[in-house]
């Protein structure tokens, strides 16, 4: 598929996988539209070219408004209420973002622009916590927690809409993100990178022991690239398969930055899944798609933009 001249629309333009698939898109020539209810203080780093729309997903008027007037062809749905404590805490908000913000979007496809092709984020915590893993697409969806469940309604809805409306919709559930352009400190990586440069000492929340399926930004882009050019729907989990402990992540962000390994544990997480990890041979197998870089490689680079930021 040539991405020149294509006319796509981003939602959650300024998340962390928002920022770097809008820039790859006008990269590409793409003709980009992005969706903005608020800004974050990273924007400026991406020197937008774009035409920016102000407005909240949840207002479909204002949906079928920007399908319309930009003939949009493409559309990347990744606006949500993206960190699980707060959700967790704020379920309310969650589920107006991540579930009504998501039938606004697809509702106003429905109406203006059925014709256009859908990628969708959901994620790996829609699979909810599992004795069996990794987590294959054919898994019931069983998220319990406010975040996760949103995630599970969302990616439902998705396939709802899929299936009895028409409408072209992939959905993509994704280990956890990371990579430079993520100022939620509260998150693992941006908050252990941030406190190594000023001298201070990282914290794990929980025990150290939970497991991740860590996935960098650029391998997210390419994935979310893939699913429009190989015109896919339905689910795909998109990672790297490798289960790794929060204890060992911190380690080697130590490692890589030459500090002493050292942390305090606080053992005060809770709402979280203990173990996550998924099998991405579906995309390997029916998309060709394969991640680039190695925990290291993505750490290396991802460790490189922050302190450039923190300067």
């Amino acid at each position: 598929m040539a991405w020149l001249d294509k006319r796509i629309f981003v939602t959650g333009s300024t998340g962390l996988v928002g920022q770097w698939l809008t820039r790859a898109l006008l990269a590409r020539g793409a003709d980009v539209v992005i969706l903005v209810r608020d800004g974050v203080p990273a924007m400026h780093e991406f020197n937008w070219t774009c035409n920016i729309i102000r407005g909240d997903v949840c207002d479909q008027s204002l949906m079928e408004r920007i399908l319309n007037e930009y003939d949009v062809e493409v559309i990347f749905h990744l606006a949500a209420m993206a960190i699980v404590s707060y959700a967790n805490e704020h379920p309310v908000g969650a589920y107006q973002t991540n579930v009504m913000g998501t039938v606004s979007l697809l509702e106003a496809v429905r109406q203006v622009k059925p014709e256009a092709r859908i990628a969708i984020a959901s994620s790996d915590k829609a699979y909810g916590a599992c004795d069996h893993l990794p987590y294959t697409e054919d898994m019931p969806l069983s998220g319990r927690n406010p975040y996760d469940c949103s995630k599970a309604c969302q990616d439902l809805i998705a396939q709802s809409y899929q299936l009895t409306q028409g409408l072209h919709v992939a959905i993509s559930r994704c280990g956890n993100i990371y990579g430079g352009g993520d100022l939620n400190w509260n998150r693992l990586i941006p908050n252990t990178i941030r406190r190594l440069v000023r001298g201070e000492t990282p914290v794990i929340y929980g025990t150290g022991y939970e497991t991740r399926d860590l996935f960098y930004v650029e391998d997210v882009v390419q994935a979310y690239l893939t699913l429009i050019e190989k015109d896919a729907t339905g689910p795909y989990n998109f990672s790297t398969g490798e289960e790794l402990t929060v204890s060992s992540v911190i380690s080697t962000i130590c490692r890589l930055m030459e500090k002493p390994v050292h942390y305090n544990t606080l053992n005060q997480a809770g709402g979280q899944i203990p173990n996550q990890v998924l099998d991405s041979s579906k995309a390997r197998t029916e998309l060709g798609w394969e991640p680039e870089y190695t925990l290291e490689n993505g750490l290396i680079k991802t460790i490189a933009w922050y302190r450039e930021y923190l300067k």
